[in-house]
């Protein structure tokens, strides 16, 4: 079953890099002649004769379509055991505003919803359906020195730890991120941000971000041996410093780039941190023990036109410790349902629980890589850019670390505001005693487009 289904996979991958060329070809009576103009006018208000003062607007869908091999142990919603599952979400649907309203003073709002599918992300009392919208981002900026030093507080994202940590979701290289970048997403954090105050701006070629933050309130009872997440009243620092080497990158907004498809020449280094004090504990012969959490992350980014083609790589290390043996498991719009207890499915059930989920995030070591090149462009000017990420997970609770791999293709029929991507990924699977069984795949299509 397994080479049938990575046979099935492959092909499907083939199958998009060809047909939009073919059908391009084939289908003179009904294409165009000449390329389709895919241009269009910014959503932009503007609030004086000159435009220096403005309304920006941004929306954008993300639609995944998904083929899983399920952990060992899922059942569907009749309860019934399953190895594979389809499904149909939206991974994500967002508007952002931001207004500059004079020089000095920026305010910005985001909202929207994530991950909602057929089995999960309904509000309450509403079962599966109308998934809660909720704030994203809200803060207001002061200028304080051009350039160099900007002043803002709210619910923000000016994010330490990596580049990856910070990064956008309109213009990513890969189908998505990978999520440990966002190691307290949903726990202390609001979907990876936080209350807090933040200073950014730019030295010279340095990029930097600050932040001193309230996070949110999450923990229990601490457990035997393994570190947990606390309730505390602490106050958390993080920071990212950006070393910009070559072209330099805007900083207006805390959003990096995952890609800029060849049109710039960057080379960046980057490091960063997160330290939030007595925020886990466990419990060891009887005692709790507190500990702090302190996560750091360093990173590099390189991309450049290469003639007709481009080449963008990234590369991050990221060494956590949350305290002993912390782990979490992750499983993005995991339409996988838990066996009733004592069932024989549920016998079945390894340590990664239902569905989808993977030990994600852990104090330890991770390692990724993500190399992509964007292809020549196509007689309709769109472009195909194939790529592929590795990831080494050295996690302190196993005994061994676990390799697993992405491959993908982007189809950009308007660079990143209309993108067909198609994406195969591994994740790591383990037995209720914590020895590796292998890897599972999933095939995911997702369709981007932003305004």
């Amino acid at each position: 079953m397994n080479k049938i289904y990575r046979l099935s996979v492959l092909l499907v991958l083939l199958a998009m890099a060809w047909s939009p060329v073919k059908a391009y070809k084939d289908s003179t009576d009904v294409a165009p002649i000449g390329p389709v103009d895919h241009s269009y006018k910014p959503l932009v208000l503007r609030l004086n004769e000159e435009g220096s003062k403005y309304l920006r607007l941004i929306m954008w869908h993300q639609f995944w379509v998904r083929s899983s091999e399920n952990n060992p142990g899922t059942v569907n919603v009749a309860g019934e055991p399953v190895t594979n599952s389809f499904d149909i979400g939206l991974r994500r649907s967002r508007m952002l505003a931001m207004a500059q309203i004079s020089p000095r003073f920026l305010i910005l709002t985001h909202f929207g919803i994530n991950n909602h599918s057929f089995v999960n992300g309904g509000a309450n009392g509403t079962g599966n359906k109308k998934p809660g919208l909720f704030i994203h981002d809200a803060w207001t900026e002061y200028a304080v020195i051009n350039e160099k030093l900007y002043v803002g507080a709210g619910l923000h994202y000016w994010n330490g730890i990596s580049r990856l940590t910070n990064s956008s979701t309109l213009n990513m290289l890969t189908l998505d991120a990978p999520i440990f970048n966002w190691p307290n997403i949903e726990l202390t954090d609001q979907f990876a941000r936080q209350y807090g105050i933040y200073a950014k701006g730019k030295l010279g070629k340095l990029d930097y971000r600050l932040a001193l933050n309230k996070p949110f309130t999450t923990g229990g009872a601490p457990v035997e041996g393994r570190a947990t997440n606390r309730l505390n009243d602490e106050l958390a620092l993080q920071g990212y410093l950006n070393y910009q080497f070559l072209e330099q990158e805007s900083n207006q907004l805390p959003y990096m780039v995952g890609t800029y498809l060849g049109t710039k020449e960057i080379f960046n280094i980057g490091l960063g941190f997160h330290h939030h004090p007595k925020s886990t504990a466990l419990m060891q012969d009887g005692e709790v023990q507190i500990h702090d959490m302190l996560l750091l992350g360093a990173d590099v980014f390189y991309e450049r036109p290469v003639g007709r083609y481009a080449l963008s790589a990234y590369s991050s290390l990221y060494s956590y410790d949350f305290g002993p043996n912390y782990i979490r498991n992750i499983g993005i719009m995991n339409v996988g349902q838990t066996p009733e207890e004592g069932s024989a499915t549920w016998e079945e059930l390894g340590f990664n629980g239902a569905g989808t989920a993977q030990p994600t995030v852990g104090t330890g070591t991770i390692s990724y890589t993500q190399l992509g090149v964007l292809l020549p462009k196509l007689k309709n000017q769109a472009q195909l850019m194939p790529y592929v990420t590795y990831t080494r997970k050295n996690f302190e609770f196993f005994q061994k670390g676990s390799s697993q791999y992405d491959l993908g293709l982007n189809y950009f029929i308007n660079g990143h505001n209309a993108k067909i991507t198609a994406q195969y990924s591994t994740r790591p699977l383990y037995s209720k005693s914590l020895q590796h069984l292998g890897n599972a795949g999933e095939l995911t299509i997702q369709t981007h487009i932003f305004l």
